[in-house]
């Protein structure tokens, strides 16, 4: 007689759930930072839901940002993702599927109004959360106003620079944003095309009196520049090389060696009867490039006005973190409308996702942090949880692993002996 004895495991050991389940999809939890009934009253209230049967703008923004937030590049996509995920529609206040026809239609007529004034709710709602208190006195005073083009397959909004000599000429769409130095998302946003000028994004602009203003060479007018200094808002912006001023004072700063630091001149520009009094500072930067600096303000170092000029980086990397990781190549309409509402819903995506960034004590990089979201974005899973702990379900399962067999069932087989 011959005894075979074996451990059934799999008769005791059924799947277990996630370690970071719970009863909302990630999208759910996203919802939930957004007030239902404040984006409802303000459809309403700036006639948005006028001769709508059932697309109304809750149920609108809800689609447009499912689209942005999973990456999709056209309507077909996101009326599919949305069929997949029917069963779970209901929770996110959707009581019945949207067309594609429907869905474009209202990209093209619901007035980009809407979105831009959902952002702006959400913006000083959260705006408390985005800004860091451990920064200097003028930090939280540095506004950083700046502008980037995005290209468009048609013409309807005219692009820049020349005429290709083969292919037709593209068109762009260009957006002005203002955004507070400890904050990572716009305060303000402004679109023209592609072909029109910096400058005149500034003029409409006004400023709280004592702050500081770090901008690009493309916005220097002697006018603009003087009335900043009226308004007493301390700009700080890149010299162009073919401007025409008077120096009227000069000293320099020389190292123990002899070579000279900076130089720092007091220089008078006029155009007509404007004239205009600024403080130029030249130094060499650390990669040993030259660059000269002008502004109005005369109180703080020169050290200072060079960082002030250098955090204007930061709205640089906010252009790019935008176009990466969002869908802001192909357009889910034609029409102007329907550009500028992606554009608000991708601002609001970006909005809500730091809010989930600052609001995790895990240390992630942007991009990272999006890819989980939109891989997990109809997973009944917690996301905070999951973003302070993404390893605990791998570190639990690999417990269970390792742990002896304790309840298992020995189970012993009979043969007969030949």
């Amino acid at each position: 007689m011959v005894y075979l004895c074996s451990y059934d495991k799999t008769k005791f050991k059924p799947m277990s759930k996630d370690t970071h389940f719970i009863g909302q999809p990630v999208y759910i939890q996203l919802l939930n930072l957004v007030d239902r009934n404040k984006i409802r009253k303000i459809s309403c209230r700036g006639g948005h839901d006028r001769y709508v049967k059932k697309l109304d703008g809750y149920t609108h923004f809800v689609a447009f940002l499912f689209a942005v937030l999973m990456r999709y590049d056209t309507l077909r996509e996101t009326i599919i993702g949305m069929m997949a995920e029917a069963n779970k529609l209901q929770h996110l206040g959707v009581d019945y599927l949207v067309r594609r026809s429907t869905l474009s239609d209202a990209n093209n007529k619901r007035s980009s109004q809407f979105f831009k004034d959902v952002y702006k709710h959400l913006y000083n709602k959260y705006r408390h959360i985005l800004s860091d208190s451990r920064l200097k006195s003028w930090e939280k005073q540095l506004y950083i106003l700046d502008s980037t083009t995005i290209t468009l397959f048609s013409t309807i909004l005219k692009g820049a620079g020349r005429n290709p000599k083969h292919g037709k000429k593209k068109g762009g769409i260009k957006a002005h944003a203002v955004i507070r130095y400890d904050e990572w998302a716009p305060c303000f946003v402004d679109y023209t095309s592609a072909a029109t000028h910096d400058i005149k994004a500034l003029k409409g602009l006004h400023f709280p009196e004592g702050s500081f203003l770090a901008i690009d060479r493309a916005y220097i007018d002697y006018s603009e520049l003087q009335r900043l200094t009226m308004e007493k808002v301390w700009y700080v912006t890149k010299m162009k090389k073919n401007l025409t001023y008077e120096v009227l004072d000069s000293r320099m700063l020389v190292l123990p060696e002899g070579l000279v630091e900076m130089t720092v001149n007091t220089v008078r520009f006029r155009k007509d009867d404007l004239v205009h009094t600024a403080r130029m500072i030249e130094y060499w930067t650390a990669e040993k490039r030259h660059a000269t600096l002008l502004t109005n303000n005369f109180e703080l170092t020169e050290a200072e006005i060079i960082e002030i000029y250098d955090h204007r980086w930061q709205i640089e990397l906010l252009f790019k973190q935008l176009k990466q990781n969002f869908p802001l190549k192909y357009f889910y309409g034609e029409s102007v409308n329907a550009i500028e509402s992606q554009i608000w819903v991708t601002l609001i995506a970006n909005l809500l996702l730091t809010v989930v960034q600052k609001k995790v004590h895990r240390k992630w990089a942007f991009s990272n942090m999006v890819t989980a979201v939109r891989q997990m974005l109809m997973y009944y899973v917690d996301i905070f949880a999951f973003l302070e702990d993404p390893e605990r379900t791998w570190e639990t399962l690999n417990e269970q692993r390792c742990r002896p067999p304790g309840n298992g069932q020995l189970s012993i087989d009979f043969l007969d002996e030949i």
